[in-house]
């Protein structure tokens, strides 16, 4: 898969980048499993033919192929019955890439157009239904984790999608265990930009499938957060790697939440709670805080 890689410098650096990346997030969040006697544990990858999902199965076949990712991968592709969907890309690529693979047929196109109306986004239906098949096929195959290509603007752009409407401060986690607790969700890339990803794919010249279901419609919320993010990242070049690492340095004694923070039984006298006040950071130190989020 990576043999006709781009031999150039600056992509061997984005290359390097991705991979380091991917490697830190797995130590950061605990993804490697625990030495276990028996099976290698199993990990099913989910390509939906987009950028994200190649870059993500690259990686995590680099990783395994330099003795870093000690699991078995199973490449999985749910066919959603699109019209118009060009079912021959993945199977042809997985096997002229000679990688392991699942292909699963379910036509939930017609379930989400059926019950949402055609003014309403797709979305949140489309993700469930395809979820539980995920969930389904990852324990047919004896898998532990299912691996998601969710990046660090995903990640982002759900926290802002959170606190614009739903009312709280929520992301993505890297790291998740189903509802049923018996199956991992895992986001290797979280730490990885989607500017890197883009042109990490556009150079291994990935067969890339458009996802016509949602794409076709128009003024989504996710939009117009990307395209706002997009834009605070054009303007001051960083800001996103900053927003970023704020998600993982929380003082709940400077938010409002009181389940975290108990402010009632707060007073003068008692030990601090070693945060401090609340300061202005200036401009440089800002620049300064992007560490691995940034693209470098």
């Amino acid at each position: 898969m990576l043999q006709h890689a781009p031999s150039s410098v600056e992509f061997k650096k984005l290359r390097k980048r991705l991979l380091r990346q991917a490697r830190q997030a797995m130590d950061d969040f605990g993804m490697l499993p625990t030495a276990k006697s028996g099976d290698k544990p199993k990990w099913l990858v989910c390509l939906s033919g987009g950028k994200d999902s190649y870059t993500l199965l690259a990686v995590l076949i680099e990783l395994k192929w330099r003795g870093l990712l000690p699991v078995d991968l199973i490449a999985c592709n749910l066919d959603q019955a699109q019209p118009g969907f060009p079912a021959h890309v993945l199977p042809e690529f997985f096997e002229k890439n000679g990688i392991e693979h699942i292909i699963i047929r379910e036509d939930t196109y017609s379930i989400v157009t059926d019950k949402i109306p055609a003014h309403r986004t797709y979305c949140s239906l489309c993700s469930r239904l395809r979820r539980g098949i995920l969930y389904r096929v990852a324990r047919e195959q004896g898998c532990e984790a299912i691996v998601l290509g969710h990046h660090r603007d995903d990640i982002l752009e759900t926290f802002f999608m959170n606190l614009f409407h739903g009312g709280r401060l929520a992301s993505m986690p890297p790291k998740l265990i189903n509802d049923d607790g018996d199956l991992l969700v895992l986001r290797p890339l979280a730490y990885s930009a989607e500017s890197d990803i883009a042109r990490f794919s556009e150079g291994m010249q990935f067969p890339i499938i458009p996802c016509n279901l949602c794409g076709s419609q128009d003024g989504l919320q996710r939009e117009e957060v990307k395209r706002m993010l997009q834009t605070w990242e054009k303007e001051t070049p960083g800001r996103l790697g900053v927003m970023a690492r704020a998600l993982g340095h929380t003082r709940p004694s400077h938010l409002l939440d009181r389940s975290l923070y108990d402010f009632v039984k707060l007073k003068p006298g008692q030990a601090s709670s070693g945060d401090g006040e609340a300061e202005e950071p200036c401009g440089a130190g800002l620049a300064m805080t992007a560490g691995l989020f940034a693209a470098e």
